[in-house]
Formats: C-alpha cells, structure tokens, sequence
C-alpha cells in the first residue's frame, strides 16, 4: 500500500517540528589560521637577509646598493644581535668597511634595534638591482646655435662628401650647444 504524499500545509509542519543540520561554517582563511605560528616563527627566528632584499636600496642609499647584496643574517645565540654577511663587489670592500657602523645602524632601523651586530663582508660579483640598472641615463638637451656658429658650421660641411654632412652636422651642433662643456656663447 502506497503512502499518499502530504500536502504543502503538511510538508511546511513536519519540516518545521524536524531538526535541520545547520549550515556549514566556512573554513577560516589562510592568513587568519596561520598568524599564530607566524608570530611566533617571527618571534623565534625574525626576518632574513630576504626581508633586507626589496628595501635595500632604501636602506643603503643608491651607491651602496649598486655594489653591496644582503646574503644571509645569522641569529646570535640567546637573544644577542647578530651577523649580516653581505655580497661586495671587490674595490667598494674597503668603502662598505668604513660605512659598516652607519650600514648597522640602519639596518637595526629597519629590522629592529639590537638585531644586527656585527657585519660579515664577502667579496664577489654582484649584479645591481633592476630598478638602479634599467634607469636611463639621460643628457641634458644640446642649446640651439647662435646664428653666426650656425653660419661657421654649414661653411665648414659644404666641402664634406654628401653621406658625411647630416652626420657631421647633429656632430658640430652636439659638440657646439652642449652645456656640459662650459663655454659660454662668445666661443671661449
């Protein structure tokens, strides 16, 4: 024998006297479920020469950032500062050792005070960060010419092969409107 189906007013009062399982609730995010291992990581072992990495040139200034890399930072034993070996070019060794107190000081600035105490100096190739090497070097634009010098130039090119004279040309204007060379207008 064949139950016949409840109706809706019948379905709404069994479902209402039933006991649903509640809603799932969603996993924590990562972050959220980690920061009480990273704290205390951090706390245990602090940051690393990676943490040094990004900020370097911030930290260093721009001359020493083209020659000096953050290799490895060692933790002293009970809590005492520790050890920054840094990657050298060869000549700029004798530089960064002159620099090393103001070199520890800033980077006690950014890692922490104390945490940093002594600096360990490796001579090797370092290559420059990207944003030092891809910045362009820029000339300041050459001063158009007084017309007498204009005059000079175009009777100095009229014996010249005619493939030599434009390049001759932006050559005589470059060397006679550079500002970097110090003449004034006069010639002198």
């Amino acid at each position: 024998m064949r139950r016949p189906l409840p109706t809706d007013a019948e379905a709404r009062e069994i479902l209402s006297r039933r006991r649903t399982r509640p809603a799932p609730r969603p996993t924590p995010k990562a972050g959220r479920a980690l920061q009480g291992l990273i704290k205390e990581l951090d706390g245990k072992f602090g940051r690393g020469a990676a943490a040094l990495e990004p900020r370097w040139r911030e930290i260093v200034g721009d001359r020493l950032a083209r020659v000096t890399r953050p290799q490895k930072l060692t933790r002293g034993r009970g809590g005492a500062g520790g050890t920054l070996e840094l990657r050298v070019a060869g000549p700029a060794a004798l530089l960064v050792q002159h620099q090393s107190e103001d070199i520890l000081a800033r980077v006690n600035l950014f890692l922490g005070a104390g945490s940093v105490d002594r600096l360990r100096i490796a001579q090797g190739p370092v290559k420059p960060p990207s944003d030092i090497a891809a910045a362009p070097i820029r000339r300041p634009a050459a001063q158009p010419l007084a017309a007498h010098e204009e005059a000079e130039l175009k009777a100095a090119l009229e014996a010249a092969p005619e493939a030599l004279k434009g390049p001759l040309e932006r050559l005589g204007r470059a060397v006679l409107g550079d500002p970097e060379k110090g003449r004034d207008r006069s010639g002198r």
